[in-house]
């Protein structure tokens, strides 16, 4: 009834608006920015917020940070070294930069040291024969053998060898009182 004791009729028109919640989980390199503000840890996150009827809205941010790597590597190597598909004759410092396993950024640091290998000639003139490396040569000739330096490198020593053969001869004299031979 209303204040003058008449029946009324009141209609209610009623909507009601949910709140909303929203999980989102991400994956990514090194930081994430998220509703204006840069993680950089893994963790779950949440923010709440008004939805467009305006009712609280909670979004939740399950984040899997994975940082970007780096590494480094220091090698001596002999003459060369393969190293991501490009031969290096020359000592340095080298960067490869690329993806790592898990899609991040990475960044390998090559210290490398070259150390050539050596090579050297050795010429000996001997009469008859020459003992060499624990063998013994009695013909003229270039003979080569191979060494390991104090680098772990190839060294190579060839010998240039020149044989004089010694000779004898006998000669038979026959002579009476005196003989004059080689000055003697």
């Amino acid at each position: 009834l209303n204040s003058n004791g008449c029946d009324s009729i009141a209609v209610l028109n009623l909507t009601i608006n949910q709140a909303d919640t929203v999980y989102t989980n991400i994956t990514a390199c090194d930081s994430y920015t998220w509703h204006s503000i840069n993680y950089s840890l893994s963790g779950v996150y949440s923010n709440l917020l008004t939805n467009i009827y305006g009712c609280d809205s909670l979004v939740t941010l399950n984040l899997n940070i994975i940082p970007s790597s780096t590494s480094s590597q220091e090698v001596v190597a002999c003459d060369s070294y393969f190293w991501n598909n490009t031969l290096f004759y020359n000592s340095g410092t080298y960067i490869w930069l690329g993806t790592n396993s898990l899609g991040c950024d990475s960044t390998v640091t090559l210290t490398l040291t070259i150390t050539n290998s050596s090579s050297d000639t050795l010429n000996v003139t001997s009469c008859d024969s020459y003992s060499w490396d624990g063998i013994i040569y009695n013909t003229t000739g270039l003979y080569t053998s191979i060494y390991t330096d104090e680098n772990g490198c190839d060294s190579s020593i060839t010998l240039n060898l020149n044989i004089n053969n010694s000779y004898s001869f006998v000669n038979n004299i026959n002579t009476c009182d005196s003989y004059s031979w080689g000055g003697s």
